[in-house]
């Protein structure tokens, strides 16, 4: 069976997806980041050559996406590096072929993208905020001592929601806290934080868009259902989540390799070996003009694999033709 295999490696997740000819997904993982991506990478990896083991599956492609993904892709051999809003696009589209809009909210970030026939018209990105992202929701999770998987169940319960400030991750954090001395029950209060969170994306990283049905909600943060209906509630649409929502970014990557082999009709593919090889990244501050740009080197067996950072583009043609 000929496959391709998709990479999205983030801040604050990995995750491998694996897809036959007709885009159906074979395999899927998800890992945490911890700060290591280079280790996350080639544990998933590993994890990926295992759970294919015993099928007959040939990786022809392999595409890498998320914040990591020039990192990702000279390490995998990855035969195209796109960035998110086109992985999630990509995705999306497959698996509702008539998307118009697509929310996405991850962990440390949350995007909104539009599209018009297929095509992607207009997007946003929040990198900044915590206030709109899954970490603030595991941090309350954790600080009222609730299991996040059963955060979304909890807000469903809630018969009077009340009103929590959610423009700061800070104000919000002390409006919930007087909430509860005010004897708010927990449903109400955490319906109330999964409507602030909305609000905010909506405020920010949505305003001013034109946000239309189908309406598809992917991101790690899709798995909570309070913040799905919530969504619901102040859109009043319905709001579509995918079977994979928690992985929408590797299939796009997995998608978009397929396309790039098509064309150059090989793969760069490293093979799932390179789990076991050692990496080692620095860097280094380029003297060549006032910009000063960061340059970062990947080492294998003491040899320079990869460098990239610069804005002129130097030493990504030094590592070409080095």
């Amino acid at each position: 069976m000929q496959a391709y295999l998709g990479i999205d490696v983030g801040s604050v997740s990995t995750n491998l997806v694996v897809i036959d000819q007709q885009g159906q997904v074979i395999n899927s993982l998800y890992l945490r980041t911890r700060g290591q991506p280079i280790k996350a990478v080639q544990d998933g990896m590993r994890q990926a050559e295992e759970a294919l083991r015993g099928m007959d599956v040939e990786i022809c492609g392999v595409g890498a996406t998320g914040s990591a993904r020039t990192l990702t892709g000279v390490i995998v051999g990855a035969d195209t590096v796109k960035n998110e809003i086109t992985a999630h696009a990509v995705a999306a589209s497959h698996l509702v072929p008539d998307v118009q809009t697509v929310l996405e909210v991850g962990g440390q970030d949350s995007k909104i993208i539009l599209l018009r026939d297929g095509i992607v018209v207009d997007f946003a990105m929040n990198t900044v905020c915590a206030a709109g992202t899954g970490s603030f929701l595991d941090h309350q999770a954790a600080r009222l001592n609730i299991p996040i998987e059963e955060f979304g169940a909890l807000a469903l319960q809630s018969k009077t929601p009340v009103r929590i400030a959610g423009r700061c991750s800070v104000f919000a954090e002390s409006d919930m806290i007087h909430k509860q001395q005010m004897g708010h029950t927990m449903p109400d209060i955490i319906f109330g934080l999964c409507d602030a969170l909305v609000r905010n994306y909506l405020n920010n990283v949505g305003k001013g868009k034109d946000i239309q049905s189908p309406v598809v909600f992917q991101g790690g943060v899709a798995a909570n259902v309070g913040i799905k209906a919530a969504f619901e509630k102040a859109l009043g649409l319905e709001v579509i989540v995918p079977e994979y929502f928690s992985v929408m970014g590797a299939i796009g990557a997995a998608m978009l390799s397929k396309s790039a082999v098509r064309e150059k009709h090989e793969t760069s593919f490293r093979g799932f070996a390179v789990s076991e090889m050692e990496y080692q990244a620095s860097s280094f501050e380029c003297q060549g003009c006032p910009n000063l740009c960061e340059i970062v080197n990947i080492h294998v067996d003491g040899k320079i694999l990869a460098r990239w950072g610069g804005r002129c583009g130097k030493w990504e043609t030094l590592r070409r033709t080095g």
